[in-house]
């Protein structure tokens, strides 16, 4: 990903006044909602409409706000909020699928004269859509059946033969990316980072970004995130997952694999305590949580502007876009 600003510029940097994109990014508890709220009314101060448009992956999907800690009705009335709960859980939204819908909406934002603000913890999402996306064919169906069958060990293996750049930027037990590279490479002959250097239909080039990525104290984050887990039960998330149960959708589907999910349908079915449920819960949004710091630590370009504190001063983080 790029950007057309360095941190803490005090004016734009590009000269040919390419429209300016807020992007705010971080883990997630990390406060990027109240962030991003705060950003839009120090637009609407200065006669500019902010419209939020979400970049994470759950809440995107519109039967589980509550487990998703999708902005509330109140902070949705503050604001334009859109692609919340977007999509029926019955659908499975690809990173693709969002940038395309992303694009319409920063489109007629812009349209309008407003100002988007891109809020989520999704680092695919935002990568896919100001990066583009690798046109890689459809692999084959007998080639995916193999390498999926693979226990993650002999996959990593595998691919430290036919493409060991790509295994040495993984993890081997990242069993989902170790299986789409050798798939690919399997499928097309190509390896995916050959692949990727023929990305198409990033928005990079046609914007001013204005990029912030919070880094707050991870233990900070931790606690939020316990907090927050346990604050979901009450508020209505056993609830949504009675719900999607209720439709026997199928369990590879994004929202049947959101955190919270496998353990409040363990509640429901009796077979552990509410206890044991949030403390399930909480340690899995922990995890995830940390998955997304380390993301965010190594996939972000190096002047996005990081902020490590945890509550975060707008004007100043955002100093160039609010002088523009």
């Amino acid at each position: 990903m790029s950007t057309k600003n360095s941190p803490n510029d005090t004016a734009p940097s590009d000269a040919s006044g390419a429209p300016p994109v807020a992007l705010i990014a971080g883990p997630t508890a990390s406060g990027k909602s109240a962030c991003a709220l705060e950003l839009a009314q120090a637009l609407e101060k200065q006669g500019r409409k902010g419209v939020i448009i979400n970049a994470d992956s759950m809440q995107v999907y519109a039967d589980i706000p509550v487990l998703a800690a999708s902005p509330t009705a109140e902070e949705r009335e503050a604001a334009d909020h859109r692609l919340y709960g977007a999509w029926d859980a019955s659908e499975a939204c690809s990173a693709a699928d969002w940038a395309a819908r992303a694009r319409k909406e920063i489109a007629s934002v812009q349209k309008e004269g407003g100002v988007p603000i891109l809020v989520g913890g999704t680092g695919m999402y935002l990568k896919v859509l100001i990066e583009g996306i690798a046109p890689i064919p459809a692999i084959e169906p007998e080639v995916r059946e193999v390498v999926r069958a693979m226990e993650t060990e002999d996959a990593y293996k595998a691919l430290q033969v036919e493409d060991p750049v790509r295994a040495s930027e993984l993890e081997p037990t990242d069993s989902q990316r170790i299986a789409r590279a050798l798939e690919v490479k399997r499928s097309t002959g190509v390896t995916l980072g050959d692949w990727q250097l023929a990305k198409t239909g990033g928005i990079g080039e046609e914007i001013t970004l204005h990029p912030l990525v919070m880094m707050p104290p991870r233990q900070w984050v931790y606690e939020r995130c316990d907090v927050r887990f346990a604050q979901m039960l009450e508020d209505g998330a056993i609830e949504e997952v009675e719900a999607l149960l209720a439709r026997n959708l199928d369990p590879s589907l994004p929202a049947m694999r959101a955190i919270g999910v496998r353990e409040i349908a363990a509640l429901v079915r009796g077979d552990i305590s509410k206890e044991e449920a949030i403390s399930a819960g909480s340690t899995a949004t922990r995890q995830y949580a940390k998955r997304q710091f380390t993301w965010l630590r190594n996939q972000c370009p190096e002047d996005w502007t990081r902020d490590e504190s945890k509550y975060i001063d707008i004007r100043a983080s955002f100093v160039s876009l609010l002088q523009e």
